[in-house]
């Protein structure tokens, strides 16, 4: 997919839209600040000797130092007192070995301790160091990260985060944290930018995309009523992680952000139709009120015996028994229409509006070839609702299995249908991706 790039202008929600998204915009707690173990550094055992040979230990540093260190190996440790010890230890250091033993010897007894501070102390030193070997300096970086992100120091634990990503380091999704200091700092323009860049470059890279961070993109990018940014994660979260969750999703947040018509609303709610996530009662009547009983009788028949069937209808609802009654009364007429249509459509003289009622016609019965070339008969004309024919154009194609020549009329939709479209795109990729290769 290509890159996105977030935050346009800010859109709020259609008023009194409450369309459920499944992805539980609570959901998304902070993006996988999870607890390392200690780091490899303060778990080996070394040669002593060997060490002291090779390492430059200041007198004063070793005179700090060695008290504290027979105190750690007592049967019995008093770790107040080691701690009480800490801060000389810290004073006498006077070389970089002395700085990276002092660093590691006070993260160990800070996790001992769970003492936090001791433990960004005894890290910060380590870096400092620059005694961290160049494999283990993502980590350090990021287990320094981490305990700043539990502080709540965002500007620190994001310095460090961005130092373990230049390093290379990518476990435990630094990138993840990084955009929750964001958010903590209710920047969630600067997060979501940050966030989309990162998953982007995963997908150049030809890496999977985590689904919590498309999920949180989402969520605060609906929370904060950033329609664009909204759009383009739940669009991500369609294509990597398709299902009737994510495809509801992704067309729910169009139709809470944008002030469609009856007519691209259509269109919208026949994508989650095809997709099987129309969710509940408001989906259908929403599709019935669009595709109207008058105008389009077999396809409001099908749709309201679909949502009885799914539970989400009522036979006995007023409402849809009037639609249902008004439907099945108007069919048969209907489909006696639909030769004199077709002749009418193919006429020389004929119109854009002659057409397009064809093409409508037959899509609405499922018979997708008629559809096509009525679309592309009023295509020619004068007149014609062009961005609403090539929508349905393309449904016409992809209905006939035709993915590709789908994709090429949807990508030359513009305006108002254009996110309508892209999440058919996205659809008809699905969908040539299940069609076995001859």
């Amino acid at each position: 997919m290509k890159s996105f790039k977030p935050h346009a202008a800010v859109r709020t929600k259609r008023t009194g839209s409450s369309l459920a998204l499944a992805i539980a915009l609570a959901a998304g707690g902070v993006l996988g600040v999870t607890a390392l173990e200690a780091p490899a550094f303060a778990q080996k055992k070394k040669d002593k000797k060997a060490e002291a040979s090779k390492n430059n230990y200041s007198k004063g540093f070793i005179a700090a130092y060695t008290p504290a260190e027979q105190m750690s190996k007592a049967p019995a440790k008093d770790l107040a007192a080691i701690a009480a010890a800490i801060p000389a230890m810290a004073a006498a250091v006077e070389t970089d070995d002395d700085r990276f033993a002092a660093g590691n010897f006070i993260y160990s007894i800070g996790r001992e301790s769970s003492n936090r501070a001791l433990q960004r102390q005894g890290v910060d030193l380590m870096l400092q160091s620059g005694k961290v070997t160049a494999d283990n300096a993502g980590q350090y970086n990021f287990l320094a990260g981490q305990l700043a992100y539990q502080d709540k120091d965002w500007a620190t634990a994001r310095a460090r985060m961005m130092t373990a990503i230049e390093l290379g380091y990518v476990d435990n999704g630094p990138e993840a944290i990084v955009a929750e200091t964001y958010f903590s700092e209710e920047n969630p323009a600067g997060g979501l930018t940050f966030l989309a860049d990162a998953i982007n470059k995963r997908i150049a890279a030809g890496q999977p995309v985590d689904e919590s961070w498309i999920k949180r993109g989402i969520a605060i990018a609906y929370n904060n009523d950033m329609a664009a940014d909204a759009g383009n994660f739940s669009s991500l979260y369609a294509q990597y992680y398709p299902s009737v969750n994510s495809w509801g999703d992704a067309i729910a947040i169009q139709r809470n952000y944008a002030n469609f018509d009856s007519q691209e609303m259509l269109d919208l709610l026949r994508l989650g139709q095809r997709t099987n996530s129309l969710r509940n009662e408001r989906d259908y009547v929403e599709y019935i009120d669009a595709a109207d009983a008058r105008r389009l009788p077999g396809e409001v028949s099908r749709i309201i015996e679909a949502g009885i069937a799914a539970g989400k209808l009522k036979a006995s609802d007023v409402y849809v028994a009037e639609a249902r009654s008004t439907a099945k009364g108007r069919l048969t007429a209907d489909q006696a229409d639909l030769p004199s249509l077709v002749s009418d459509a193919r006429k020389s003289g004929s119109t854009a509006v002659t057409a397009t009622a064809a093409g409508d016609a037959f899509l609405s019965y499922g018979r997708a070839a008629e559809a096509e070339e009525m679309y592309t008969i009023a295509l020619t004309k004068s007149g014609v609702d062009t961005q609403r024919v090539l929508n349905r154009l393309g449904i016409a194609q992809l209905d006939q299995g035709k993915a590709a020549e789908a994709k090429a009329t949807f990508a030359r939709i513009e305006g108002a249908r254009k996110p309508i479209a892209r999440l058919w795109s996205l659809y008809a990729d699905q969908k040539a991706a299940e069609t076995p290769a001859m």
